[in-house]
């Protein structure tokens, strides 16, 4: 019995289309307050950011030198920088750039992880081992060391940033997939897809993969928050990006010479990344036990 059928099972309905296994989830989901307390301030942050330029009342290039450093006040709400620019609007433009970077990278790693770990589970063999024994020797080096190499390596760019994350934090999915496989291949309509003479291809994409997707779309919602994470690391370190792409892990790194005299510098942009990577793991939570059949909401 797959997934879809024990959640069915458990719901006392079958996948009719009319009430899908999707749909059951996303009504287990909604029972789930603080997941959805979570996503809605997910969903807020995330407008926000994206309609910056309407809701920003400055530019980011636009500096007040009548209020440099000035403290949180009702007209720069989160106070300015060494500059005086207004922190707020910097804190919706960053978050265009931490929040992209953030989706995109997880969603390069549970993409290059996922292929690894069907086509390791689906085939076995020499071709699992070999995959396997290279994904533990991924796992076994510093990742914050590799990740700060190659992106000294690459330059500082958003598009490099999200690759370099994405490439390093592969591992785990393909393992949640790989165990999935190892579990579905020898399943009922498996054995009737190969009978049907389907290809291994139509196969791995099309009746195995969607089956493994619930434990892999958990782990894509923690590594998003972990990408937002070791971003804000590399712009703490120097090895992140710079002006004109600005992110709340450069303004962190900004900060560190104004904590003392001036503490909001860095405490809203690492609230920001506190509230969101704080809010994606409720989310996972929530995402994880609308998943299990056997929790009840």
């Amino acid at each position: 019995m797959s997934a879809r059928e024990d959640l069915a099972e458990w719901e006392g309905a079958s996948p009719t289309p009319d009430r899908t296994y999707w749909g059951m989830v996303a009504r287990r989901f909604s029972h789930h307050r603080v997941a959805m307390v979570a996503l809605g301030v997910l969903i807020v942050i995330a407008l926000a950011c994206a309609l910056a330029p309407l809701i920003a009342p400055y530019s980011p290039n636009q500096p007040d030198l009548s209020a440099v450093l000035a403290p949180p006040s009702a007209r720069h709400i989160m106070g300015t920088d060494n500059l005086g620019v207004d922190l707020f609007s910097e804190v919706l433009y960053g978050g265009r750039i931490s929040l992209s970077i953030g989706l995109l990278s997880a969603l390069v790693a549970v993409s290059l992880g996922g292929l690894i770990g069907a086509v390791s589970g689906y085939y076995q063999g020499w071709v699992d081992a070999v995959l396997m024994r290279v994904t533990d020797v991924a796992l076994s080096v510093p990742l914050l060391f590799i990740v700060l190499l190659l992106a000294l390596l690459a330059g500082p760019k958003p598009t490099t940033v999200i690759e370099i994350i994405g490439a390093t934090a592969w591992m785990v999915p393909a393992r949640i997939v790989r165990a999935q496989f190892l579990t579905l291949r020898e399943r009922e309509f498996v054995e009737a897809a190969r009978a049907s003479g389907q290809r291994d291809r139509k196969i791995i994409f099309r009746e195995v993969f969607p089956n493994s997707m619930a434990p892999l779309i958990v782990n894509a919602t923690l590594l998003v928050g972990n990408a937002i994470v070791l971003e804000a690391i590399m712009d703490f370190l120097g090895a992140g990006l710079s002006p004109p792409n600005i992110s709340w892990g450069w303004l962190l790194n900004q900060a560190q010479a104004y904590i003392a005299n001036a503490p909001w510098l860095s405490f809203w942009p690492g609230f920001m990344i506190f509230i969101v990577v704080l809010a994606v793991n409720l989310v996972g939570d929530g995402l994880r036990d609308a998943l299990d059949p056997t929790m009840r909401l």
